[in-house]
């Protein structure tokens, strides 16, 4: 059997940042087991799956595609940077006529559409309420040690933990913390936390970032993700409160680092915007 598969580099315009992703063309339905045995092979954050939802469907012709992700160790509900990563491969490779992409996915239907040289996705957006600190003081510990924290925010739709760091801090400090996420697992008693964001405020004025961030996830194997979009489904909530705003420029600040522009809708939604670099096309052979 043969699977075209590309790897793209979301959240960027230049090969070898922003983070990447597998993408997979199903022409046909894939036995179960093969989605995480491929995922697991790549080794990469995340592998997308792309698969027909009717049998007469064309991956250059028609608008609505089924939509699955894989870390090399589970399935997960949501990833943003896999979704950026397939509408770059159906738009810019299968050359799809569609303005707009609907992705049938386990967080609902999830829509793509380019605007000059950006992908645009629209996401669903998630509240993170007020957490207290006693409940996770050890994971907290160990994510930052001893450094100020300035709010701590719980999102139950996502099971993230949102961390924000004091206004005192810059950029520098939050890119500089070494983080050891593997001890996080022994860190994380209860089971409701999933994946750990670190934040701080931007300096915006002018055209700097409103906001900076670091995400991990040990609980789904990914020690760090370079750049995530379901991350930002909830910093955007959180720093359009924060800020007051809704247009929104953030950077995740990673080795490899990647920029989003965010705009938050009033459907209780937010579109996310990133550009992408095709590093990859070849076949899957076995």
């Amino acid at each position: 059997m043969q699977i075209p598969i590309f790897t793209v580099d979301a959240f960027t315009n230049r090969p070898f940042s922003g983070n990447p992703a597998a993408v997979c063309l199903l022409e046909n339905d894939l036995d179960e087991d093969l989605h995480q045995k491929i995922a697991t092979e790549m080794n990469l954050s995340e592998t997308a799956f792309i698969r027909k939802l009717k049998p007469g469907d064309d991956f250059t012709k028609s608008s609505s595609f089924g939509l699955r992700w894989f870390t090399p160790a589970n399935e997960v509900p949501l990833c943003g940077h896999a979704t950026l990563a397939s509408a770059a491969v159906l738009f810019h490779i299968q050359k799809n006529t569609n303005s707009v992409l609907t992705f049938v996915t386990l967080s609902g239907e999830l829509k793509a559409r380019q605007v000059k040289d950006h992908i645009v996705l629209d996401l669903p957006l998630y509240t993170a309420y007020p957490q207290e600190l006693k409940e996770v003081e050890e994971l907290i510990k160990a994510a930052v040690g001893d450094m100020i924290v300035q709010d701590l925010r719980y999102s139950p739709d996502t099971k993230k933990l949102l961390v924000r760091l004091s206004d005192t801090y810059e950029r520098s400090v939050l890119e500089e913390l070494k983080v050891s996420a593997q001890r996080f697992l022994s860190a994380e008693k209860t089971g409701k936390v999933k994946g750990l964001i670190l934040t701080v405020k931007g300096n915006s004025s002018g055209k700097g970032h409103d906001f900076y961030s670091r995400y991990f996830a040990p609980w789904y194997g990914v020690l760090e993700d370079p750049v995530t979009g379901s991350a930002h489904a909830v910093l955007s909530s959180y720093w359009s409160e924060q800020l007051g705003k809704k247009e929104m420029l953030a950077f995740q600040c990673s080795r490899r680092g990647g920029e989003l522009k965010i705009s938050v809708r009033d459907d209780g939604r937010v579109d996310i915007a990133g550009q992408t670099a095709v590093v990859l096309k070849g076949n899957l052979t076995f």
